[in-house]
């Protein structure tokens, strides 16, 4: 994806939360029907002072290069600002940690789910959980529901697209590995060959040059993008999630991670008690006026 994955994938209000909550990127990889269940080892206790983390008393904590928002804010993802940001801290104090705590990491996107060892305690970077990365991954319960965006030029014929149907004959495109790529191939089943990029910036700057009709991103960077970044394109609309069970970000875990259990048991904490939903409206815009292509 964007990742923001990915960039927003910053400016749209803080009250777009409600029908975000549905929404989508930039997630990425060959996406199978999201699970809000963790995978990986469980272990005997989440005490702080038990907790198997890469360096004694700290917290590492990963995420891609550049950091956009409204994940995050200023590309500076210590700063508790953005919407992940803010969702890492609340789960490292759920665990325990204090803000000076938590180290950061960058990890390429499409690294941070790969197979083999991984060198954070977890990541958050717009990953949808699907089974197909379970095998190579653990992931917490999911922090985000999340539906995938189409944009468009406003001037162009793809901007009036209102169907399914009226995207098959279009250029799209996507960053690579994303859930937002995938929603190309799987569902538009477009006629043409979707365009992928290794970063959302290049799918943005190939709708700007015209090299594509339109890309996908997860919901809330599409609003990013058409409020601040490509001021003169807009949504054309979002899709709907397929199967019954919503796509989720969930925070990727080493395969097997002692820490699996213990960071799903913060993660379910935090959305029980209204802390996910509180950062979400104060980092999240709202989509009501993005409609559903069918």
């Amino acid at each position: 994806m964007y990742r923001p994955q990915r960039a927003l994938r910053r400016a749209a209000s803080a009250g777009t939360v409600a029908l975000l909550a549905l929404a989508v990127g930039c997630a990425p990889q060959p996406e199978e029907k999201a699970s809000g269940k963790a995978s990986g080892s469980t272990a005997e206790t989440c005490a702080k002072g038990s907790l198997s983390t890469r360096t004694a008393g700290k917290l590492t904590v990963a995420t891609d290069e550049p950091a956009y928002e409204p994940w995050f804010k200023d590309d500076k993802p210590a700063n508790k600002k953005g919407f992940e940001s803010a969702v890492a801290y609340a789960v490292a104090r759920q665990l325990g940690y204090a803000d000076g705590d938590v180290v950061w990491q960058s990890v390429p996107f499409n690294k941070a789910f790969a197979p083999g060892a991984k060198t954070f305690d977890f990541d958050i970077n717009q990953v949808s959980i699907s089974a197909e990365r379970k095998k190579a991954v653990d992931f917490s319960s999911g922090y985000y529901d999340v539906r995938q965006a189409v944009i468009a030029l406003k001037s162009s014929k793809a901007a009036k697209a209102t169907s399914l149907a009226d995207l098959k004959g279009l250029k799209l495109g996507a960053q690579v590995g994303t859930t937002s790529l995938n929603y190309i191939d799987d569902v538009v089943k477009p006629d043409r060959e979707p365009a992928a990029y290794a970063k959302n910036d290049q799918a943005k700057s190939a709708l700007k040059n015209g090299q594509v009709d339109a890309i996908v991103t997860d919901l809330p960077t599409a609003f990013y993008i058409t409020a601040a970044e490509v001021t003169d394109a807009r949504i054309v609309g979002q899709f709907e999630n397929r199967g019954g069970t919503p796509e989720q970000f969930g925070l990727v875990l080493d395969k097997g991670s002692a820490l699996t259990s213990c960071v799903t048991k913060a993660v379910d904490a935090l959305r029980a008690d209204g802390t996910l939903a509180k950062i979400e409206k104060q980092w999240l815009s709202e989509a009501v006026d993005a409609p559903v292509l069918k």
